[in-house]
């Protein structure tokens, strides 16, 4: 009898006791396939463009996609391996492709775009009418009127970002697992709460330390942060935290920040933007940069 693969089966905890590194990358293909099917057969309909069988489509289009990276990007962060990690890198191209599958889909913005300019004529209830605005914006804001040797770019672009990013949060998770600052006088540990104290104490016996051990995971570095009294300590655990991912070293961010930064700008460009902040922060309260 062949394997079932628990990342093909409706699911609503993640069934991660029956699942296995391999089950990954299957389960994401079939999820592709899927949401691109239901993607095709909103395009392909000869039926009039409505709320119901384009943006109400749309909107539950690729569940078991969204719900599958859900599980496997917060695994990533937070309880990685080498081969997640490996599969991540895979991944997430993958995934930027996709999107712009769906943005850059001329047939399906033509129908969104069908059912925005008729909207003062559908008697569109709150929800719908936000949800429309927000997806006709979604498209226009990222490339579905771009020619098509600048739509080419911008997936090369995403492609690029999505890979970059990646190593990025890799490199920091890093930094975190690595970093550990050790306290073998009591003293040190005035302030703090004796569950921390406690927990400082298992970790550093784990560890096969002396003492006590705290890092810069948030169950750790937060209530140091916010109870320790020593005032030294609290500055070198912030320093630690700020500085992951800048010390010149094989997890060095510097050249990543710098090419995620060029490759924003021009992003932003390619879409008619000035910066990426006026991309950015047009969705956000502050509106402008300015």
């Amino acid at each position: 009898m062949p394997e079932v693969n628990p990342l093909l089966t409706p699911f609503d905890i993640a069934p991660f006791s029956k699942v296995q590194d391999k089950h990954y990358k299957p389960a994401f293909l079939a999820a592709l396939d899927e949401a691109r099917t239901e993607i095709q057969q909103i395009t392909d309909q000869e039926a009039k463009p409505t709320f119901e069988n384009t943006l109400e489509a749309l909107e539950y289009s690729g569940q078991h996609l969204d719900r599958l990276s859900s599980l496997f990007f917060n695994l990533n962060s937070a309880n990685t391996t080498e081969t997640i990690q490996a599969l991540a890198q895979e991944i997430s191209p993958m995934l930027a492709e996709f999107s712009n599958d769906i943005t850059l889909n001329t047939k399906l913005f033509n129908r969104v775009k069908a059912v925005y300019d008729s909207r003062k004529e559908l008697n569109l209830n709150p929800e719908q009418q936000t949800l429309l605005d927000k997806k006709y914006k979604h498209f226009t804001r990222n490339g579905a009127n771009l020619s098509d040797a600048k739509k080419k770019r911008l997936r090369e672009i995403d492609t690029a970002l999505a890979k970059q990013k990646l190593s990025f949060g890799e490199n920091v998770l890093a930094e975190t697992n690595k970093y550990e600052l050790q306290l073998t006088r009591e003293s040190d540990l005035e302030g703090l709460p004796e569950s921390v104290v406690e927990g400082a104490r298992l970790l550093a016996e784990s560890r096969k330390k002396e003492g006590w051990v705290f890092t810069l995971d948030y169950p750790s570095y937060l209530p140091f942060m916010k109870y320790a009294q020593n005032r030294e300590l609290r500055k070198q655990l912030y320093l630690a935290f700020a500085s992951k991912g800048f010390h010149g070293d094989t997890l060095d961010n510097t050249d990543l920040v710098l090419q995620i930064a060029q490759l924003r700008f021009e992003r932003a460009q390619l879409l008619g933007y000035p910066t990426h902040a006026h991309f950015v922060l047009e969705e956000r309260m502050a509106d402008t940069p300015e």
